[in-house]
């Protein structure tokens, strides 16, 4: 997977990322609409051949985009272990 800068400003930021898809990308969006720093998130995917996504991020006052996006992905990777645990618990 690569990630690519695009543009990088005091509240907006713009990556791609190569090799994901809608699947990677709406759970991120989706994160990063729950963060009240947010003021804007989404993404494109610029055709459906190739796999690779923009995303866009928007945040409001100080809030530093980057740090919203390490944060929303901590999160995430928590909730995934979480579900990983109770699933794993569950088929015992």
């Amino acid at each position: 997977m690569k990630v690519t800068i695009l543009k990088k400003r005091e509240n907006e930021l713009e990556i791609e990322v190569e090799e994901t898809g809608h699947t990677v990308c709406n759970l991120l969006q989706k994160g990063l609409l729950q963060n009240e720093d947010v003021e804007m998130a989404g993404y494109k995917v610029p055709h459906p051949l190739t796999s690779r996504a923009i995303i866009f991020i928007r945040t409001k006052g100080k809030a530093k985009p980057e740090k919203v996006l390490n944060e929303t992905i901590k999160r995430i990777q928590s909730q995934n272990n979480e579900f990983r645990k109770t699933l794993k618990k569950a088929l015992k």
